[in-house]
């Protein structure tokens, strides 16, 4: 049983999924009590120990319908969906016989079946027998796939796949492999030695649990079949993710194709995400801050004394403001473009970001972003701003021109560019008056620092005029600087 559940945490954990070992252990404890024959009271239990936000939930109802996926095994609808399968396969109609696809004793290392029912080794087919008397099965598998007990196959095909360590499958090419593995831990061995057994038996009876047992075995094949691929999908798909995922959280942000613009999104969300719960935490503590006992014995008056409605001293009012300076010429478009996602992604702990973009000429595009989509905003920002030659003088005196008056000692000034200024003048006493009145000012660089000051950059100059410049080309390196940023601002 612990076996399985820590497979299935395991899995969770995969999915990106945080689970502890306190939180391990309080699922043992909570499926010691439920125990795994009830499906749905499995599920709705460890829901309530796993998961802890609503996006976990989701990934925990996915991850639990794949590992404990099982189909039912109910005797009467099985047969009938053997019968009518069975019936046209091996009589020949259309499906072809099991054994002439070439379906070996291997257990799908063979040609691939036509017919869902074929056997694992050259079997006699004989003539359906039709319900009546049956014998009672002797091996242990006989007796499971008999009784149709779905959550004790679950159990035990759980429990064989750890013996024969089925989270280790790297190809999907291992699925029979491991199929076959994990039915010769179930007692396949056994089952098939019965079946050889009772087939050969004059009296009806035997025989006819020979059929019942043949056909069950082969269901059961499909959904050890299936339950591998599934695994294979939890597991090694899940490991590939992840190690995309690392590798594109250290690439440089120039470097990433346009076919995984989707996967780089969906890292970008999840570390807001992160953030966002992060200062939304510390955010709430601050507003408690202290007691206002006075203020709250008032409030209180109407309850007798009893404390219900509590003040408190120390609330932040003034939210600070976030300038966002974007070069969005050709040589860091895709810099600009994940730095824009991930700033807008934070909305719910980050004070109101107004944005620019540049090539040459300066424009404000803070309501591009509040009109459209994330995705469509950035796009049109792109499409719209990136032409023309870099010119940072220019564009810091078009910013001085619209909002300098709008800056103040509670704004912060983000600068996204690699400073080449294709030799023109870089008005650094622009940049200057921008150091003077605001709380702070950074510069993120996509270029290594070994060349910040090499051929047309200006960025030596610049430096002088900000408080921080940070080398900015990941988004290994974008969570980091932004991580640090919600600390000082909020």
């Amino acid at each position: 049983m612990d076996r399985t559940l820590t497979s299935f945490i395991a899995a969770l954990r995969s999915a990106d999924v945080r689970i502890s070992t306190a939180e391990t252990l309080d699922a043992m404890s909570a499926v010691e009590l439920c125990g795994y024959r009830n499906r749905e009271f499995l599920k709705d239990t460890l829901a309530l120990v796993l998961p802890k936000t609503s996006d976990e939930k989701s990934t925990f109802n996915e991850t639990f319908d794949q590992f404990f996926a099982f189909e039912d095994v109910k005797g009467e609808d099985v047969v009938v969906e053997l019968d009518g399968d069975g019936n046209e396969g091996e009589g020949g109609s259309g499906q072809g016989q099991g054994g002439a696809e070439g379906e070996g004793a291997g257990g799908g290392k063979g040609g691939r079946k036509k017919n869902k029912f074929s056997s694992f080794e050259e079997e006699q087919d004989e003539e359906d027998l039709g319900p009546g008397e049956m014998a009672k099965p002797q091996s242990a598998l006989g007796k499971l796939l008999i009784q149709d007990s779905r959550v004790e196959l679950t159990v035990r095909m759980a429990s064989a796949a750890k013996e024969v360590s089925l989270e280790e499958i790297q190809v999907f090419t291992q699925k029979g492999l491991y199929t076959r593995k994990i039915m010769e831990e179930m007692g396949l061995g056994d089952l098939q030695q019965e079946i050889s057994t009772v087939r050969q038996s004059p009296n009806i009876p035997d025989r006819r649990l020979g059929q019942e047992l043949k056909k069950r075995r082969e269901w059961l094949r499909e959904q050890v079949r299936d339950y591998v691929e599934k695994q294979f999908l939890l597991h090694a798909d899940a490991t590939g993710k992840k190690l995309r995922e690392e590798l594109l959280r250290k690439v440089k942000l120039s470097n990433i194709e346009h076919r995984n613009f989707r996967l780089v999104q969906e890292v970008v969300f999840r570390m807001a995400k992160r953030l966002v719960a992060l200062h939304s935490r510390r955010r709430k503590v601050f507003k408690r801050g202290q007691l206002h006992v006075s203020r709250t014995l008032r409030h209180n008056m109407s309850y007798d004394g009893s404390i219900f409605d509590l003040h408190w001293k120390s609330v932040k009012i003034d939210r600070p403001k976030v300038f966002a300076i974007c070069d969005v010429s050709g040589s860091v478009a895709n810099y600009a473009r994940f730095m824009l996602m991930f700033l807008y992604s934070l909305e719910e702990v980050m004070p109101k970001v107004r944005s620019f973009a540049f090539s040459s000429d300066l424009a404000e595009v803070t309501d591009l972003f509040e009109r459209n989509k994330l995705e469509d905003a950035i796009a049109k920002t792109l499409r719209d701003y990136s032409g023309g030659s870099t010119d940072y003088g220019q564009a810091f005196e078009d910013f001085r021109n619209k909002c300098l008056d709008d800056i103040d000692n509670r704004t912060t000034i983000i600068i996204l560019g690699d400073a080449r200024n294709n030799y023109g003048d870089p008005r650094t006493e622009i940049l200057k008056e921008m150091y003077d009145r605001s709380k702070r000012l950074i510069w993120l660089n996509p270029e290594s620092r070994n060349t910040w000051n090499v051929g047309d950059a200006e960025m030596r100059k610049y430096s002088a005029y900000v408080h921080q410049a940070e080398e900015c080309n990941s988004l290994t390196h974008l969570d980091r600087i932004v991580g640090n940023l919600l600390r000082t601002i909020q």
